[in-house]
């Protein structure tokens, strides 16, 4: 690792907890861990210190869906190194012990190669959906591209681990997102349209219902007074061939009886209920009638 000229020749170096910090003297590791302190000979001593905290980077990926319809992906990736050791071997975490900047743009350039990973499993992920699909399915394409990372070989090679994607948003270009909108009104003015209409049958569903269930009971009724009309008849029938039978048994003894003698039992009859009667009156042509009857032998 390349010395810097304000190098002392005997210093003290402490870490910070969140860091890593990794000893060479002479070429040769001598101590390595998280938050040391310790005194260090500067010409022949190298430091290194790699971040252990967790890291976010934010991203914006332009990219076609499997209906070839481009999206834009925006969100932030999550991850930390795990691996501090390998990460100093891969990339040159050497940093100046005064100034704790790092010697190198190395350190830079790692956001870049694990976006550039990211980005690859987002287009993959992205190749199976529709624009649709892809437009409402934001979680599902951040799992999918956080799976994707933890299997990806090349960070495990840097000794880093992928702990979250979030996808804050995938966005259309504005004519097709005007498209969309477009269409997914139209729909909506359709379902409420359906829903009209299905209101106006089912209002003249039920007053049909009504109106059945009135003739229904009109008829009823009807049926119920043509049987009490048919009934009052049979009874009126019957009672008045009853009373004809009764007044046959009644008359019958005095079917033989000669007038005259009905016309006294008549006489006498009314007689004997004279108090009843308020005015009688006989006329000449009925006494006269009887009278002039001729006897049976």
């Amino acid at each position: 690792m390349a010395k810097t000229a304000a190098t002392p020749l005997i210093g003290f170096f402490k870490g910070e907890p969140s860091d890593y910090v990794v000893v060479h003297k002479a070429g040769r590791l001598v101590r390595h861990g998280a938050g040391l302190a310790f005194w260090y000979w500067g010409p022949l001593t190298s430091l290194a210190s790699i971040p252990l905290s967790t890291i976010d980077v934010p991203f914006i990926f332009t990219e076609s869906t499997g209906s070839f319809q481009p999206v834009t992906i925006q969100g932030q990736l999550t991850y930390r190194v795990v691996k501090p050791l390998v990460l100093a071997q891969a990339l040159n975490y050497g940093i100046d012990p005064l100034t704790r900047r790092h010697l190198t743009t190395d350190p830079e350039k790692l956001p870049a190669r694990i976006l550039n990973a990211l980005q690859a499993r987002v287009r993959a992920a992205l190749a199976g959906r529709s624009l649709e699909d892809a437009l409402r399915e934001s979680a599902q394409l951040a799992n999918a591209a956080l799976d994707g990372l933890r299997e990806e070989a090349a960070l495990a090679a840097l000794g880093i681990e992928a702990l979250n994607v979030a996808v804050q948003a995938v966005k259309a270009t504005p004519e097709l997102a005007k498209a969309l909108e477009a269409e997914y009104r139209e729909g909506l003015q359709r379902r409420a349209d359906q829903a009209i209409y299905a209101r106006r049958a089912a209002a003249v569903e039920q007053e049909r219902r009504i109106k059945e269930n009135e003739l229904s009971n009109q008829l009823a009724l009807e049926q119920q007074r043509q049987a009490l009309v048919d009934l009052e008849g049979q009874n009126q029938t019957r009672a008045a061939e009853f009373q004809a039978r009764a007044n046959e048994i009644w008359l019958g003894p005095w079917r033989g009886t000669e007038a005259r003698t009905l016309l006294a039992l008549a006489f006498k009859a009314m007689g004997d209920n004279a108090q009843r009667i308020g005015t009688l009156t006989i006329t000449p042509d009925v006494l006269s009638g009887l009278l002039a009857a001729p006897r049976e032998g």
